[in-house]
Order: C-alpha cells, then sequence, then structure tokens
C-alpha cells in the first residue's frame, strides 16, 4: 500500500480520538476484572484487534524472516487441504523468502512461522500488474516442519465469496507495519468502478495491504488493487472477486499438501 504524507484532517482526529477512548475502557475493564463486551469499534474507526477466532485467521507477512520486520498481511481461507492463504498479489514479490503468521502479536507467532509451498497469482498481474488481479493465492507448510496440522486445523478459515452487493458492510482487519499487533476498521464500501471498490478507513497504513475483507465473516476481497490498495490512509481499495479470482483460488485448493 502506498502513502503520502498529509495533513492530519479533523476526521482523522475524531477517529484517532474515539480508538484511544475504546481501548482505554478496555484497559480499565481488563484492571477491574471486568468482561468488556466486543463490539466493535463504530463505524469508520479504526482500533486494535482483540484476539480471538476471527482475529486470529489474520497474520502478518514477513519477507526473509521476523527480523527483517512485516511489510504485509495475509489470511487463511478455507481449503479441502487446510493450507491456503489469501492476500495480494503486490505482497509476494519474493515468495519463496515468504513468511506466513498467523495470530502475530506483540513480537510472538503462537501459531508459528509458515514458509509458501505454492503462489497463485493472475497473469493479468504477473505479465503487467493489472490491479483489478491484485489478489493472491497461496499454500503454506510449517517452517520447523514439526507441525502435522494445517494452518486451517489451528485457526480455522475464511470462506470465500465474490459479487457481493456494492454498498456492503466490510470488516477489514490488518497489521499496519509499524505496530505488532493487527487493527480493525468496518464501514460500508462503494464500487469505485466496476472492477473496484473502496472503503472509508483511517490509518490503515502501509503493512496492511492484503487484509482480508469480511462480510460477516466471509472473504470478499483483499486490501490492494487501485494505487496498490489506496495513496492515503483514510481511503483503501479492493480489486472486485471475479472469475479470475475464482479460478486462482481454486487452483490454490487443488495444490496443497495434505493427502
Amino acid at each position: 500500500m502506498i502513502h503520502s504524507t498529509l495533513p492530519r484532517t479533523a476526521r482523522r482526529t475524531r477517529a484517532r480520538r474515539a480508538s484511544r477512548i475504546l481501548l482505554a475502557l478496555a484497559a480499565m475493564g481488563a484492571l477491574l476484572g471486568v468482561d468488556v463486551p466486543d463490539a466493535g469499534p463504530p463505524l469508520g474507526v479504526t482500533a486494535w484487534a482483540p484476539s480471538g477466532t476471527t482475529t486470529d485467521r489474520v497474520g502478518a507477512i514477513f519477507a526473509g524472516g521476523p527480523a527483517g520486520g512485516h511489510h504485509c498481511t495475509a489470511s487463511v481461507v478455507h481449503s479441502e487441504r487446510g493450507d491456503v492463504i489469501a492476500t495480494a498479489a503486490h505482497c509476494l514479490e519474493s515468495p519463496d523468502t515468504t513468511l506466513f503468521a498467523p495470530g502475530y502479536r506483540d513480537g510472538k507467532a503462537p501459531y508459528g512461522f509458515w514458509k509458501l509451498t505454492g503462489a497463485y497469482l493472475a497473469p493479468g498481474w504477473t505479465d503487467g500488474q493489472d490491479p483489478d488481479d491484485d489478489i493472491a493465492f497461496a499454500t503454506v507448510a510449517p517452517v520447523d516442519g514439526g507441525r502435522t496440522e494445517a494452518v486451517e486445523d489451528l485457526v480455522g478459515g475464511f470462506a470465500v465469496a465474490a459479487e457481493q452487493p456494492d454498498e456492503a458492510m466490510v470488516t477489514i482487519i490488518g497489521y499496519p507495519r509499524s505496530l505488532e499487533a493487527p487493527v480493525r476498521c468496518a464501514n460500508t464500501t462503494t464500487l469505485f468502478s466496476a472492477t473496484q471498490r473502496r472503503i472509508g478507513c483511517p490509518d490503515l497504513t502501509g503493512g496492511t495491504s492484503g487484509s482480508p475483507w469480511l462480510v460477516d465473516g466471509v472473504l470478499v476481497g483483499v486490501l490492494g488493487g487501485y494505487e496498490g490498495g489506496g495513496s492515503v490512509p483514510e481511503i483503501s481499495y479492493s480489486a472486485v472477486l471475479g472469475d479470475r479470482a475464482a479460478k486462482l483460488y481454486r487452483e490454490a485448493r487443488s495444490g496443497g499438501r495434505r493427502p
């Protein structure tokens, strides 16, 4: 995701203030031993994403190992073999050295690190970086080789669906490069074009490329596409999932490792 440095707008300031209030309330509840219900942040506000079933299916992408820091986001999607992830195509420039850590938080990878065993990108991206093809799927296997489970066995996986309504309510979960925990934001999307969807969410900065766009827990897109996902952190994009993305998904599901 590409970003420019702009003056902070009143809208962004209000969103950050609301995020801080939500975080303070959650922290106060923890200190008092009170279980604060997690209704999520208000629409159009970006806040910390607490650990849980949904969040743990999302992870940070590292190039060359943890020491190099994370630069993108990916998520586990459902497959018969249990080893498929979805991200933006521009996040897989070096698949041989890319690692995925689902549920990554505060420098820890509770479900381990996973290497890519296959990458599935559309010819429109590999031949010309068509923003309408800025979605990719990959198969993964544990780095240490000691696990017998597939990654979906550990965290579950999102179903994948195309042809969502133009104004769908979408939740995004992703890892800004400057943070060591995921954030989330929900808002109504609109069509930017026939092939690109847009959403207004502040502070989805570099590193959130590849973040899943979820409608009722189903993946309907990933952060990427037009302008690499957006030239300012307040507005983000996703290519509309269509036949080409569905074909990639089928190829990844049939190319996994589990017998």
